[in-house]
C-alpha cells in the first residue's frame, strides 16, 4: 500500500514540476518582445525583498487559503499547522512540505495571478533569504570556485520546445523557485516518464554551475528540507541560466538533453535586460509604492486599489496622500470608472495646488489625467480647459522639445477633432510630432501614435 500511496506522490510531484514557469530571451529581443512574466517575476522579487513584513501579512494570507480551501478537510489541518508553526520551521521545510504551499505559490507564478503573489509575497522574501543564507553557509571562500553539475527533469510543450531552439545561446528563466539534483538517474528517468505524453518533450537540463559571481543564490537542501530528498539543490526564485547544446536522447526525438550555464554578473545580456527592465518599472520608487506602480501597469487594478488604500490610511504625508490619489484615479480611469477617477484626480490636484509650485510639473500632470478623463466622458469643454491647463504649466516649466509638451499637443489636438475643429487639431498634431521627432526614437509608439493622428487629419482636411 506504501509503494502505492509513494507512486501516487511521485506523479502528482511531476505534474507540477512541469507546471515551473518558463521564459526565453533571444539575446536580440527587445523589451517590449519580452515574455511578460520574465520581467515581472524580476520586479516582483526585488520589490518584496525590499518590504518589512508582518505578522499581520502571515495572518491574512492564512484566513485568505481557509477561504480557498474551506471544504477540504485536509488542507485545512495543513493550514492549522501552517499557523501554528510556520516561525518553528524554516521557510525552505515548508517549502518543499508536501501541502498546498508550494502548490500555490507554483501555480501562481506559472500563470501570474498577482492576487495570490502578494499574498504570499512575505514567503517568498522569507524562501529568499533562507536558501541565501544557507548559500553564504556552504559556499566560503574555499569551495566558491569549484564548479559542479545538477540536473533538472522537465516536460516542455512542442511549442516551448522550438521557442527554445531558436533561443540557443540566449537566456532561459525559470520564474519559480527551482529544485535540481546532484543526481542524474533520478531526473533522466523523469524526463523518460514525460516523454510518454506524446504531447510533451521530455528534457533532461544539465546545468553547470560556477558559484562565483553568481546572479541568484542556491543551496544544497537535503538536511534541511521535508523529505530529507539525497543532493537536492534549490534556487532561488527567477533563476536565469545561458541555452548551450542540445541533443537528443533516443531515436524518437522525444527526449533532449539541453545543456545549462548559471549566469554570472558578468553577463552583459543579462545585465541589459535587466538594467532595460528596472528602467521600466519605476526605480526611483520602493517598497509597496513600488508594487502598486507595477500592480497597474501589469493591469492587476483591483490589487492594486488595495495597495493604495492601505497606503492612504497609513499616511500623515500630504505630498504622499496626492501620489496616493493620483494613482487610485489612474486605477479609476482604467477601469472605466470615471467619476470616481475624477474624485480621486480632483483631491491629487488640490493638494498639489496648495503645496507646490503653480508650475509644477506633478501639477500639470493632475491637470492632463482630468482632461483625459473628462474626454472619456464626452464632455470636451472641460477637456479642453484641463489639457489646455497642463499646457501652460508645462511651456513655462519644460524644455520647448520635452516629450511631455509633445503629449499635450497631441491631447489638445484630439480634443479638438472631435469637436470637429479639424484646422486645429491638425495645427497641435504637426507640433506633438515636431517635438516628438526631437525627443523620441524614431520607433517610439507614441511618436508611430502622433504619426498616424497628423495623418489621418491630413486625410480629413
Amino acid at each position: 500500500m506504501s509503494s502505492i500511496c509513494e507512486a501516487l506522490r511521485q506523479a502528482a510531484h511531476q505534474c507540477e514540476q512541469n507546471t515551473i514557469a518558463i521564459s526565453f530571451v533571444a539575446s536580440n529581443k527587445k523589451l517590449d518582445q519580452l515574455d511578460p512574466s520574465f520581467m515581472y517575476t524580476q520586479i516582483l522579487k526585488e520589490i518584496f525583498l525590499t518590504i518589512d513584513f508582518e505578522d499581520k501579512h502571515i495572518k491574512e494570507f492564512i484566513t485568505y487559503c481557509r477561504d480557498v480551501y474551506d471544504n477540504d478537510e485536509h488542507e485545512l489541518r495543513n493550514i492549522n499547522q501552517l499557523q501554528a508553526a510556520y516561525k518553528n520551521n524554516i521557510p525552505i521545510w515548508w517549502y518543499t512540505w508536501d501541502a498546498f504551499l508550494y502548490r500555490m505559490l507554483n501555480c501562481a507564478l506559472r500563470s501570474m495571478d498577482a492576487d495570490i503573489i502578494v499574498r504570499m509575497g512575505f514567503f517568498i522574501n522569507d524562501l529568499h533569504r533562507d536558501i541565501q543564507r544557507l548559500h553564504s553557509e556552504q559556499f566560503d571562500d574555499h569551495q566558491s570556485s569549484k564548479t559542479f553539475t545538477v540536473y533538472r527533469g522537465q516536460g516542455l510543450s512542442k511549442e516551448d520546445f522550438t521557442e527554445m531552439t531558436k533561443t540557443k545561446g540566449g537566456l532561459l528563466s525559470f520564474n519559480n523557485f527551482l529544485s535540481t539534483s546532484k543526481n542524474r538517474a533520478i531526473f533522466f528517468n523523469f524526463a523518460k516518464q514525460v516523454a510518454k505524453n506524446h504531447d510533451l518533450i521530455g528534457i533532461l537540463f544539465i546545468i553547470s554551475i560556477n558559484p562565483i559571481h553568481s546572479t541568484t543564490p542556491f543551496a544544497s537542501v537535503t538536511d534541511v528540507s521535508h523529505f530529507n530528498e539525497e543532493d537536492e539543490v534549490l534556487f532561488s526564485m527567477h533563476t536565469i541560466f545561458r541555452i548551450g547544446d542540445l541533443e537528443p536522447m533516443d531515436g524518437n526525438n522525444h527526449v533532449y538533453q539541453v545543456n545549462l550555464t548559471l549566469t554570472n554578473d558578468n553577463d552583459q545580456d543579462l545585465r541589459t535586460v535587466s538594467d532595460q527592465i528596472r528602467q521600466e518599472t519605476f526605480p526611483d520608487e520602493e517598497g509597496w509604492y513600488r508594487l502598486g506602480l507595477l500592480l497597474i501597469k501589469m493591469g492587476q487594478f483591483t490589487k492594486a486599489h488595495k495597495i493604495y488604500k492601505v497606503l492612504l490610511h497609513q499616511t500623515t504625508n500630504e505630498s504622499d496622500k496626492a501620489n496616493i490619489y493620483h494613482q487610485l484615479g489612474r486605477i479609476k480611469q482604467n477601469q472605466g470608472e470615471f467619476q470616481e477617477a475624477l474624485f480621486y484626480y480632483e483631491k491629487a490636484r488640490t493638494i498639489r495646488q496648495q503645496s507646490l509650485l503653480s508650475n509644477h510639473p506633478d501639477l500639470a500632470m493632475s491637470y492632463n489625467n482630468i482632461g483625459a478623463v473628462y474626454y472619456k466622458m464626452g464632455n470636451y469643454p472641460e477637456a479642453l480647459s484641463s489639457h489646455g491647463n497642463a499646457f501652460a504649466i508645462r511651456q513655462k516649466s519644460l524644455p520647448f522639445n520635452h516629450s511631455d509638451l509633445g503629449g499635450s499637443y497631441n491631447n489638445i489636438g484630439v480634443v479638438h477633432e472631435n469637436m470637429d475643429h479639424y484646422l486645429k487639431a491638425y495645427s497641435f498634431y504637426e507640433r506633438a510630432v515636431q517635438i516628438g521627432l526631437r525627443s523620441l526614437p524614431t520607433n517610439h509608439p507614441t511618436l508611430e501614435q502622433w504619426r498616424r493622428n497628423l495623418e489621418r487629419m491630413r486625410k480629413k482636411l
